[in-house]
């Protein structure tokens, strides 16, 4: 399914990543920086604002001259661009009949993005049709690096939310051999690929760049009651690398953090023959006890740190709740 593809993707835009909404041409009704919020948005039936009834979305007033609204967002990161969402979620009367999506790579943002038709746009999404309260999947060809998106809508209305999923490009070229860096960093190109449970919270969480905000911003399992039992997710590193210090956080989880980590390592080119077990793990972290609400680092712990390193898998025992996961190593 598409959904599914696109969404083994992460968000360029998320605000969680670094994403901005810099320019709207009209929000008058719900603000442009929604956009890019965490969720679908909800819906208060009994909320006004001094403008109107309030939304958790972007909307535009009703556009009574010539023209149509559109939007630009700076992506958190730049990426190849693989599929965008654009939620109606909510805006039944008030949705955009169509819209329209282009891209471009800046080296620096304008001064006056009131004038961004005057940059060289590419077209990355036709005028398509919009329904009401709906998400409206698209799969994107593109090789292209992109760092802005402008999101038109046609003539008027509001968005709920807008998802561009890709993939994230970084310069290693521009990284010293010798600097310390988070490879796991989804930023930097880590990526969580596989875990056995993400029952209350997404293993995504466990590689963004900011600090967990509540116990909902972390990657939480299930209560489990088999005897002996092991949770664990599977990160590839954005560059192979040599691991110097790893940093477990277990901030908020209080009542329910894993009594103990342990952390194993390979090195592999092929992500398949990782997820299907076909690959031999090495210990690159011994069993570790953990405390509540806690930044756990480690360093001297590392054992093989002169091995090369492709992907981790974090065991955690019997289950619980991790906020972040900070992988400092060398690249090679």
């Amino acid at each position: 399914m598409i959904e599914n593809k696109l969404k083994s993707y992460i968000d360029l835009a998320s605000e969680k990543i670094g994403g901005q909404v810099l320019y709207a041409t009209d929000d008058f009704f719900a603000e442009k920086e929604n956009l890019i919020k965490e969720g679908r948005g909800i819906f208060i039936p009994d909320k006004y604002t001094d403008r109107g009834k309030w939304m958790d979305g972007w909307e535009s007033r009703r556009k009574r001259i010539a023209g149509h609204d559109w939007a630009i967002i700076k992506l958190g990161v730049e990426g190849y661009i693989k599929g965008f969402n654009i939620d109606t979620n909510h805006f039944l009367g008030n949705h955009p009949p169509f819209a329209s999506v282009e891209g471009i790579r800046l080296e620096e943002d304008p001064s006056d993005w009131s004038k961004a038709d005057e940059l060289n746009w590419e077209e990355l999404l036709m005028k398509s049709p919009l329904d009401p309260g709906s998400e409206h999947l698209f799969e994107i060809d593109s090789n292209k690096i992109y760092s802005h998106i402008r999101l038109h809508i046609y003539p008027d209305g509001g968005v709920a939310r807008f998802r561009v999923f890709g993939e994230v490009f970084k310069d290693w070229t521009k990284v010293k051999h010798d600097a310390l860096i988070d490879l796991a960093l989804i930023t930097n190109c880590g990526k969580a690929l596989h875990c056995n449970d993400m029952f209350f919270s997404k293993m995504d969480n466990l590689i963004m760049p900011s600090k967990g905000k509540n116990m909902g911003d972390g990657w939480e399992t299930k209560r489990n009651r088999t005897p002996n039992n092991v949770d664990y997710v599977i990160i590839k590193l954005g560059h192979p690398g040599k691991i110097k210090k790893i940093v477990v956080d277990t901030k908020h989880f209080k009542g329910n953090f894993p009594d103990s980590c342990a952390i194993e390592a390979c090195n592999c080119t092929d992500d398949i023959e990782v997820l299907d077990d076909s690959h031999s793990w090495t210990t690159l972290l011994p069993q570790q006890k953990l405390s509540a609400d806690e930044e756990h680092c480690f360093e001297h712990e590392i054992i093989n740190n002169d091995d090369i390193v492709t992907h981790l898998k974090l065991n955690i025992f019997p289950d619980g709740g991790v906020s972040r996961l900070r992988v400092l190593g060398t690249i090679k």
